[in-house]
């Protein structure tokens, strides 16, 4: 018997070589008994986006997933793109077929499931730390989700108004932009407190600077940093009261959506959790 042709996947993102994301996409496809892998590509520069992927439907790949800081950046390089990504202005991911790219966002998709476990969004005051292009789509979701309002705290004025004009435009839902001061103060009534930035990541673990002084130990806090699991401003949220989320969470929620688009198969969470469980070393 001829085996079948191996399906190659992958990310394109800078940095990439603490995300375990790799791992357990193969550890999952090796349960699934699937002639796949995945690679994790260092794009060093946004010049270089450009060739990289061009270079996707000649190297063989069928699916690619897009981290940072190309979200955005990658649009223009698409065939096209689905209607989450014409709201949020950002694609995470990319199906390959018949030599054509098409660009998809379900990063936000990932977070809700993620903090749905725990709470309910109908209602919630969401104050988020960042508005880089994962960010920006988990901003529309939680508010397509029932958030009550949303306030994106960045260093860049610019980025800040224009993703939360995005927010009220695509849900509605009153969104406004606030100085990333250092440390952050956190507006009174906040019940979740979202870092969408990359503090904290391995290998540097640089804390969030935010006065917890400001935040109500009702507060739930939420991280996307996949590795450590439980990041220093997650830590610190535990330390003043805080229930958390944690990134390894939304990254099962979200692979396993791009898995089963990819693959056409329905995964057990149970798989996924102990492949990256296994990927991280726990």
């Amino acid at each position: 018997m001829i085996p079948s042709q191996k399906q190659m996947t992958g990310m394109l993102g800078h940095p990439v070589a603490e995300n375990p994301i790799d791992q357990m996409f193969d550890a999952v496809y090796a349960h699934y008994g699937l002639n796949w892998q995945f690679w994790k590509n260092d794009v060093l520069s946004s010049e270089l986006l450009r060739p990289a992927v061009a270079g996707l439907v000649p190297l063989g790949y069928s699916g690619m997933c897009i981290t940072v800081p190309y979200k955005v950046d990658v649009l223009p390089l698409l065939d096209a793109v689905d209607a989450d990504v014409k709201a949020i202005g950002a694609a995470n991911y990319l199906t390959i077929e018949n030599g054509r790219m098409i660009g998809h966002n379900n990063d936000g998709k990932g977070v809700v499931k993620a903090i749905e476990k725990q709470r309910s969004l109908k209602g919630q005051k969401v104050v988020m730390l960042g508005a880089g292009g994962a960010g920006r789509a988990m901003a529309v979701e939680l508010a397509w989700a029932g958030a009550a309002q949303l306030t994106l705290v960045t260093r860049r004025e610019e980025q800040g108004r224009e993703v939360a004009e995005r927010v009220t435009a695509a849900s509605g839902v009153p969104a406004t932009w606030q100085a990333w001061n250092s440390p952050v103060l956190v507006p009174a009534g906040t019940t979740l407190l979202m870092n969408a930035t990359h503090l904290g990541c391995a290998p540097e673990l640089e804390p969030v600077p935010v006065d917890w002084s400001s935040i109500e130990p009702g507060c739930l806090a939420v991280d996307v940093i996949t590795n450590p699991r439980y990041t220093p401003f997650l830590l610190k949220a535990r330390e003043h009261g805080c229930a958390v989320v944690d990134g390894v969470e939304m990254l099962v929620q979200l692979a396993m959506q791009i898995f089963s688009t990819w693959t056409g198969i329905t995964p057990d969470e149970a798989v996924f959790q102990r492949a990256v469980s296994t990927a991280l070393g726990e």
